[in-house]
């Protein structure tokens, strides 16, 4: 049997997506990748300077840092920016509304994500919600896997873009099929085609998304599973990794989204 390290590296993901409010991002340093992003969660999540520090000596790290938010508003205060390691690179988003208040929301993308960019020039930049924006600001591309990944990455090469482009998914390894919804159903739920497809998607009745799904539900949940998350054996994901890099994806980016542990075991 494969433990956790030998079934990632098997997989042709070249980086892993962690969450600082699930895990202790130190272990970064145990993961069998060497390319590692931490996702944005709010302020209080952000880890200190010295944690930054340990993990960018030990791999090669990303930091998502949305450019909305205070402190890394290249337009206003962007004094946690200086957290961020001279040698780690940054991830510029526009920021999940979620971890940001009301008038961090209300701050315009565009010029942020422009100025970011001149002042970090490596940095990856996030397409969610801004693709236009992004394109239009340069760098990698860093896009969430969803079932239009393929046609679109296509569409970009075929139109000359010869810049990186970068995929991050929710990743479960394992074929069984509660264990998968358990993982990524709530996730799948709220892409919006999925919620469209959904039974009952307009009732105010909240409908089980995790393994407790049945009928149709289950049906759209599995299927969407496979159209935005990387799920199944080392050996399934490995040939969808390899259908993406087929198309022009340059970094597959998986999320560990049963834990850490399932990466470390």
């Amino acid at each position: 049997m494969l433990t956790g390290r030998e079934a990632v590296a098997r997989t042709g993901i070249d980086a892993v997506a962690l969450k600082p409010a699930e895990c202790d991002v130190s272990r970064a340093v145990e993961l069998p990748l060497d390319r590692v992003t931490i996702d944005y969660e709010g302020r209080d999540h952000l880890p200190d300077a010295a944690t930054l520090d340990r993990v960018a000596a030990e791999t090669e790290l990303y930091v998502t840092t949305p450019v909305r938010a205070d402190g890394f508003d290249p337009l206003g205060d962007d004094s946690l920016v200086a957290r961020v390691p001279d040698a780690a690179r940054r991830v510029l988003v526009a920021g999940h509304g979620a971890y940001l208040t009301d008038e961090e929301s209300s701050r315009a993308v565009a010029p942020r994500l422009g100025a970011a960019r001149r002042a970090a020039p490596d940095a990856w930049v996030g397409t969610e919600g801004v693709e236009r924006v992004a394109l239009a600001a340069g760098g990698t591309q860093f896009e969430l896997l969803s079932r239009s990944t393929d046609r679109d990455v296509r569409a970009l090469r075929a139109a000359g873009f010869d810049g990186e482009v970068a995929v991050y998914a929710p990743t479960v390894l394992t074929d069984d099929e509660d264990a998968v919804l358990d993982a990524v159903g709530a996730y799948v739920a709220r892409r919006r085609p999925v919620a469209r497809a959904l039974p009952d998607g307009d009732s105010d009745d909240a409908q089980p998304t995790d393994s407790e799904a049945t009928g149709r539900a289950r049906e759209v949940l599995s299927a969407a599973a496979r159209d935005f998350a990387l799920v199944g054996s080392p050996e399934t994901v490995r040939d969808r990794v390899a259908d993406l890099r087929e198309v022009g994806v340059d970094h597959v980016v998986g999320y560990p989204a049963r834990g850490i542990d399932e990466f470390l075991s």
